[in-house]
C-alpha cells in the first residue's frame, strides 16, 4: 500500500526530504565525488569499483571524449590529443603557460580571450572545456550511484587559487551542467573530513601537496567556529614537478634533447611517475628509455639519488608554511596537529620533513587522495539543507590582495591577504585633473606594490562625473568577495550617486560568447550521453545475468540439464558475451532475451528443487497447523 505524504498546513517540503548533493575534488592528477550516505560521506565508486578518475581526457575526432583510465592508458600513445594536468592551466593566461615550461606536450594556440587553447583532433580545447568533461563524468557517476538528480555540488579548489582560477572552475561547473553550491578551499574540507569542527578549541596546521598544487593553511577552531588564521602555498607546485626532475634526470643522463618526441616525453613522465612510486617502499627503482634511433638506455635511481633531486621541492613547500605560521602570529610548536592532504604526501620523505618541521608526527588516519572530497559532501549535505539543526560557520580567507591601479602605475590594497571571507571594503579616491569627467578602474591582485608586477582581473570606467577641480570629487571604491573568492567591485561617485559595477571576470576567462557556445555544445551531446550511460547500464546488467546463469549451470547443470539442453544454454551465454562487447543496445537486449528463454525450464526445476530441498522430512500437516 502506497504511503501518503503528511506535511502541516504552510509547509512546502516534507520534513523527511533528501536533496541529493556531492562534494568534488577536482585534482590535478585524480578527481572523485563523494556523498553522504546513511550518514556518512563516502566517495563514490564507477562501475568497476574504482573511486579515484585519473584527471586525463582523451579527444579523438568526432567521437566522444574518453576520460579516465581509458584516456591514461592512450596517453603516451597519443600525447597531442590526451591532455593530463590541466588544472595547472586553469585561469591562466597564454604568458602564464609559457612561464609553466615549455615542455608540456601540447600545441597552444590563443585567442581574443587570451584563454590559451589546446591544439586536439577534436578541435581547439579550453582549460575549462577539459575540466568540464571531467566533472560530467564525475556527476553522471553520482546521480547514477544516488538514483537521482543532483541538487547542487561543492567543489574543491586550492586554497591558493585567485580570483582567476576560481572563476575558471565555476565556469567549467557550469559548462558541465552543476549548480555550484560552494567553491570550498581544499585544506578547509580536509579538516572538516577529520572532524576537526568537534574539537572544543585549537589551531591545526592543514599541509595539501596534490599534483600540480601545494597549500598550507592555518585554522583556528573555537566553539563550532572554522576559523582560517592565515594561508599561504603555490598553485604550481605538485607532484607533477617530482616527476618532471626525475625526468630530467634521466634524460641528462641518456642523452635526450627538450625538443624529442612528443610521444617519448609522455611514456619517460609516465615512468618517473612509477619510479617515485615505487620508491616510497623500495630502495631503488630502474628506468628505461627507448630512443628515438632504437637503442635502449636503462639505470637505477637510488632513494639516497631520489632525494637529492626532491628535497629542494619538498624544501620549497616549507617556505609558504613559514610564511603562513608568520602571518598568524604563531610559532611551529603553538599547531596542536598537522593533517596531510594530497596523493604526493604519501611519500615517506615528505612526511619526514612536515615532522620535523612542526615538531609532531601528521595525522595520516584518512585516505589522503578521498580526505577532500570527502569534507566536501559533508559541507554539500549541510548546504543542501538536508541539516536544518547543524550549521558549520566557515570563515575562510582571500589568499592573495585586492586592489586598484592609482597614479605612478601603483597599486592601492583594498581587501588585504588573509582577511576573512565574504567581506566588503570601500575606499575613497578622487580626481587628477580639473574638469574630469571619467575614471577608468584597474583591478589587481597581488602582493607587489607596482602594477606590473600584480595580475590584472579587470577594467571598467565610471563616466558622468561632474566637472571639478582636480581633488574635489569623491568616489568610493567598494570590494565585495564572496564565499566562493569571487570578487565583484563597484565605484561611486558621492555627490551625484553615479554608479558603475562590474563582477570581476579576468580578461583571460571565458566570455559569455564561449561558455554559451559551450553549452550549446554540451545540450547538443546530450543524446549521445544518454545512449552512452543506456548502453554501460545494459552492460552491467549483462555482466549479471552471465554471472548468475554460470554460477546456476556450475551448481546443477548436472542434474538438471540434458546435454542439448546445456548445450544450447551454453550457446546462449557465448552469444550474450560476445553481443556485451557490442556498441548496439538492441543486439545486447536480443541476446539477454534469447538466454532468459533458454533459461527458463531450467529456472524451474531449479525452484522446484528448492522447494523439495525445504520439504524434506517434514509433514504437509506441519505447514497448514
Amino acid at each position: 500500500m502506497a504511503l501518503l505524504q503528511i506535511s502541516e498546513p504552510g509547509q512546502s517540503t516534507a520534513p523527511h526530504e533528501h536533496r541529493l548533493a556531492v562534494g568534488i575534488d577536482l585534482g590535478t592528477t585524480n578527481s572523485l565525488v563523494a556523498a553522504v550516505r546513511s550518514g556518512v560521506a563516502v566517495a563514490l565508486p564507477d562501475a568497476r569499483g574504482e573511486v579515484i578518475l585519473p584527471s586525463v581526457v582523451r579527444y579523438a575526432g568526432n567521437a566522444q571524449p574518453v576520460v579516465g583510465q581509458a584516456a591514461v592508458a592512450a596517453a603516451h600513445e597519443d600525447p597531442l590529443n590526451t591532455v593530463a594536468s590541466v588544472k595547472r592551466l586553469m585561469g591562466r593566461g597564454v604568458a602564464d603557460v609559457k612561464r609553466l615550461g615549455a615542455n608540456l606536450p601540447y600545441e597552444f594556440t590563443a585567442t581574443e580571450s587570451q584563454m590559451p587553447r589546446i591544439r586536439t583532433a577534436a578541435g581547439d580545447q579550453s582549460p575549462v572545456d577539459v575540466s568540464a568533461q571531467i566533472l560530467r563524468v564525475l556527476a553522471q557517476r553520482a546521480e547514477q550511484t544516488l538514483g537521482g538528480e543532483l541538487a547542487g555540488a561543492v567543489i574543491t579548489v586550492p586554497a591558493y587559487f585567485d580570483d582567476a582560477q576560481r572563476q575558471a572552475t565555476k565556469d567549467a561547473a557550469r559548462v558541465a551542467g552543476l549548480k555550484v553550491l560552494r567553491l570550498l578551499n581544499e585544506p578547509t574540507a580536509a579538516a572538516i573530513a577529520y572532524g576537526l569542527d568537534k574539537q572544543p578549541e585549537g589551531v591545526f596546521a592543514i599541509y595539501d601537496l596534490g599534483g600540480g598544487t601545494f597549500d598550507i593553511s592555518i585554522l583556528r577552531l573555537h566553539r563550532g567556529v572554522f576559523e582560517v588564521m592565515a594561508t599561504a602555498g603555490d598553485s604550481a607546485l605538485g607532484g607533477d614537478d617530482i616527476d618532471h626532475v626525475i625526468a630530467e634526470w634521466a634524460m641528462q643522463a641518456a642523452g635526450v634533447t627538450d625538443d624529442a618526441d612528443h610521444r617519448l616525453l609522455r611514456r619517460l613522465l609516465r615512468d618517473a611517475r612509477a619510479v617515485k612510486e615505487t620508491l616510497t617502499q623500495a630502495d631503488r627503482a630502474e628506468l628505461c628509455i627507448e630512443r628515438d634511433d632504437g637503442s635502449r638506455w636503462c639505470d637505477e635511481l637510488t632513494r639516497e639519488d631520489f632525494h637529492a633531486l626532491t628535497d629542494p621541492l619538498i624544501d620549497k613547500t616549507l617556505l609558504p608554511c613559514r610564511r603562513a605560521l608568520k602571518d598568524a602570529g604563531i610559532r611551529a610548536d603553538d599547531v596542536q596537529g598537522v593533517v596531510l592532504v594530497g596523493g604526493s604526501t604519501r611519500a615517506p620523505r615528505v612526511r619526514e620533513k612536515v615532522a620535523a618541521f612542526f615538531g609532531r608526527e601528521p595525522l595520516g588516519d584518512i585516505d589522503p587522495d578521498q580526505v577532500v572530497a570527502i569534507g566536501a559532501a559533508l559541507q554539500a549535505d549541510i548546504l543542501a539543507g538536508n541539516k536544518p539543526d547543524q550549521e558549520l560557520l566557515l570563515l575562510d580567507v582571500i589568499p592573495l590582495s585586492l586592489g586598484i591601479e592609482v597614479m605612478g602605475g601603483l597599486v592601492e590594497k583594498i581587501v588585504e591577504r588573509n582577511a576573512t571571507i565574504p567581506i566588503a571594503k570601500a575606499q575613497e579616491f578622487t580626481t587628477f585633473k580639473d574638469g574630469q569627467t571619467a575614471i577608468s578602474i584597474h583591478v589587481l591582485q597581488g602582493e607587489r606594490d607596482l602594477v606590473t608586477d600584480c595580475r590584472s582581473l579587470a577594467r571598467f570606467e565610471l563616466r558622468g562625473i561632474p566637472p571639478m577641480v582636480a581633488g574635489a570629487a569623491r568616489i568610493r571604491v567598494t570590494f565585495q568577495v564572496d564565499a566562493d573568492g569571487l570578487l565583484s567591485v563597484s565605484a561611486r561617485e558621492q555627490s551625484t550617486g553615479v554608479e558603475s559595477t562590474i563582477d570581476v571576470k579576468p580578461s583571460y576567462g571565458l566570455t559569455d560568447a564561449e561558455i554559451e557556445r559551450m553549452l550549446r555544445d554540451s545540450m547538443a551531446s546530450a543524446e549521445d550521453d544518454m545512449k552512452s550511460r543506456a548502453l554501460r547500464e545494459l552492460q552491467v546488467d549483462a555482466d549479471r545475468s552471465l554471472e548468475a546463469v554460470r554460477a546456476a549451470v556450475a551448481a546443477d547443470g548436472e542434474s538438471l540439464l540434458s546435454n542439448e539442453e546445456r548445450a544450447r544454454i551454453e550457446h546462449c551465454l557465448n552469444e550474450l558475451a560476445a553481443a556485451r562487447d557490442a556498441i548496439d543496445t538492441d543486439t545486447i537486449k536480443r541476446a539477454m532475451a534469447a538466454l532468459e528463454k533458454a533459461t527458463e525450464t531450467f529456472a524451474t526445476r531449479r525452484m522446484d528443487a528448492s522447494i523439495r530441498d525445504a520439504l524434506r522430512g517434514h509433514r504437509l500437516e506441519e505447514f497448514s497447523e
